[in-house]
């Protein structure tokens, strides 16, 4: 498990959520954020952070960062210490929408990714009406996506296997149909991180041929990883974000993560200036990022047709 405590301050006053306020001056705003990978903890302060300063909430100056980052079982532990420090908004990235949203109808919760309308925590888009908002990443519609993208660049390749988190909800049905509908069989490999080398092993056994890597934090964590593995076991691999080229992934498509992350520091800031997080509005993704890794091609013995080098945002050489 990973522990990580950004803490700039415990001065202040206690923030009641949904109270109808501007920008307060010489308030402090504490902003909670949980997750299961540390990169998601450090792409918010990257990206999210600055953000909010250019917003006007400013580290350590008038905002408060607290991080939580553990495995998916220590998820509900993790949200009550967050929520033992009376935040006045949580970030809840992944998996951890849901034990984030569990614990509490009050205290409002920004999430990233997993849809809260199909856990029960919102009733619409347009408007959710509880305490939860944030940005979806439409992962069964990207996953069938991915899965057609990665059969233009390798059209020959009939078996296709899917690595699933062995945790929680997965997208397999979705890929099912996306794969049945591309006439393609798929072969759904669950798998934890210990047990990454042993789903490789079932891969080769069942004749893969090229691999979708699920949309899942703990896999973008473990990107390099990944692709090492498949490289391997000479699997073509289709990736959840676009940067993972850089990873070794053959193919990254997915969602601008830096828009998103912006888009949640408006819907922070507009949540810290009184507005209630059931009156924002759930954002999908608007702009998409496609990469190639030309080098990984090259080492699979693989020639990607010129249509779809053409589509790519960035080739890796």
């Amino acid at each position: 498990m990973w522990r990580r405590n950004f803490i700039a301050g415990l001065i202040g006053t206690v923030a009641f959520p949904f109270a109808a306020r501007a920008q307060t001056p010489n308030r402090i705003y504490r902003l909670a954020h949980l997750a299961t990978s540390p990169d998601s903890e450090a792409f918010t302060r990257q990206i999210m952070l600055p953000e909010l300063a250019r917003l006007g909430f400013v580290e350590g100056r008038n905002l408060v960062f607290d991080g939580r980052v553990g495995e998916p079982d220590l998820l509900p532990a993790l949200m009550r210490e967050l929520l033992a420090g009376r935040p006045d908004a949580v970030v809840a990235i992944g998996p951890a929408l849901g034990p984030a949203g569990a614990a509490t109808r009050t205290v409002p919760v920004v999430g990233h990714g997993i849809d809260p309308i199909e856990l029960g925590l919102a009733a619409s888009y347009a408007r959710p009406g509880g305490n939860v908002t944030g940005v979806v990443i439409l992962a069964n519609e990207l996953d069938a996506k991915r899965l057609s993208i990665l059969l233009e660049a390798v059209p020959h390749r009939r078996r296709v296997a899917a690595l699933v988190p062995a945790w929680g909800e997965t997208n397999a049905a979705a890929l099912r149909m996306a794969a049945a509908g591309l006439g393609v069989e798929l072969l759904v490999i669950p798998a934890a991180q210990s047990d990454y080398p042993a789903a490789f092993a079932t891969m080769r056994a069942q004749g893969a041929q090229a691999l979708i890597i699920g949309a899942n934090p703990q896999f973008q964590r473990d990107g390099r990883q990944l692709a090492g593995l498949a490289l391997e076991a000479r699997l073509a691999t289709v990736c959840e974000w676009a940067d993972m080229v850089h990873e070794g992934c053959l193919i990254g498509y997915g969602p601008s993560r830096t828009g998103l992350r912006k888009r949640m520091a408006d819907q922070i800031a507009q949540i810290f200036r009184g507005v209630a997080p059931g009156d924002i509005p759930i954002e999908q993704p608007t702009a998409f990022e496609f990469s190639l890794n030309l080098r990984i091609a090259k080492s699979l013995d693989l020639v990607v047709p010129s249509a779809v080098m053409a589509r790519a945002n960035e080739t890796v050489e």
